[in-house]
């Protein structure tokens, strides 16, 4: 054999020998559905520890917000993999016909309450029926929903919710919606007072959230990407939780000037102290976790207040090909 012939082949041995870590890794994409904050710690965490790059990811992040809309941008193919809030966004691919599903459910509890003052008989789901209760437009078409069925609420009792703590730290008697790892922390922090805080999956609101959504497409032409996003993703989450959080926090500092390092620290304790990440099926078959069971009862509550069709395919909503695996558990304290 010639010499250039018998290099040329041993070059083309070497290529397809060479090692994972030697190939370029690939492009991804994330949109998250608000700005940074510990509820995407787990993110943050496996970018700045380098477990997306462990498994040949460059991650870019992209913050959401009240003036970005992370769905359009996901439709339009400017993301590979976006955020849900909530079970309702996978349903609703389904019934507008999209062709996206949800990947991993990396919260197993939606972090979504209603918060009262203390010492005013509001401290309980109960006992806020037929009270005034502010929530923005998307709660109406969503949890609110859950609440009518399981308590009696009305839409009488709604009011606007702006966003805007000042009307509720100005009445006593005032309810509203918020996020259990902010809202209570500035209430807190503006009182003096913990206020009453009423966690929807405590009562069995049984939407998943941060649900990892991407498209069909792409897991159909790359399901290898999608696999190692969602295990990365997964043991982001796990070194977030029960490592050292100070290198997600860095990153999420620098990304939302808002934030304080006070507020990460009650963010990232409610999460542990809840269970919202780490719960229920989630301590049997890891972090982001689904099941068939849940999305169907979830759906058939929602169908009877007619918010879908009897006849919506819920299966099409999300695919368990990418969880329940184990993915990290080792790291989960013993």
């Amino acid at each position: 054999m010639p010499p250039a012939i018998r290099l040329a082949c041993l070059l083309l041995l070497l290529a397809f020998a060479a090692p994972a870590a030697s190939r370029a890794a690939d492009s991804v994409v994330f949109g998250l559905d608000w700005q940074a904050e510990a509820e995407y710690g787990g993110y943050y965490q496996a970018i700045a520890t380098g477990i997306y790059a462990r498994y040949k990811l460059e991650v870019t992040i992209r913050q959401g917000g009240p003036q970005v809309n992370q769905a359009q941008l996901l439709l339009a193919g400017r993301l590979d993999f976006d955020l849900a809030s909530n079970s309702f966004l996978a349903l609703n691919f389904v019934q507008q016909k999209l062709p996206f599903v949800a990947v991993g459910a990396m919260f197993q509890k939606d972090p979504a309450v209603l918060i009262a003052h203390p010492g005013q008989g509001n401290d309980s789901f109960a006992a806020l029926r037929g009270k005034p209760i502010m929530i923005g437009a998307d709660s109406r078409t969503g949890w609110w929903n859950f609440l009518r069925a399981r308590f009696g609420y009305s839409d009488s009792q709604i009011r606007p919710y702006t966003f805007n703590l000042q009307p509720f730290l100005a009445d006593r008697s005032a309810i509203q919606q918020g996020y259990l790892g902010s809202e209570p922390f500035s209430i807190k922090q503006a009182t003096g007072q913990m206020p009453v805080v009423l966690l929807l999956a405590d009562a069995g609101y049984s939407s998943y959230a941060s649900l990892i959504t991407t498209s069909n497409k792409l897991i159909a032409e790359n399901p290898d990407l999608v696999q190692r996003f969602v295990n990365a993703s997964i043991e982001g989450w796990y070194s977030y939780l029960y490592g050292d959080p100070g290198p997600a926090d860095k990153l999420i500092l620098e990304a939302n000037p808002e934030m304080t390092q006070a507020l990460l620290d009650y963010g990232r304790g409610a999460l542990k102290q809840y269970g919202i990440v780490d719960s229920g099926e989630a301590l049997q078959y890891g972090i982001g976790t689904m099941s068939q069971d849940r999305w169907l009862n979830f759906a058939r509550t929602m169908v009877e207040q007619g918010l879908y069709p009897r006849d919506l395919d819920v299966d099409r909503a999300y695919t368990l090909r990418f969880v329940n695996q184990g993915v990290g558990t080792a790291a989960r304290p013993r």
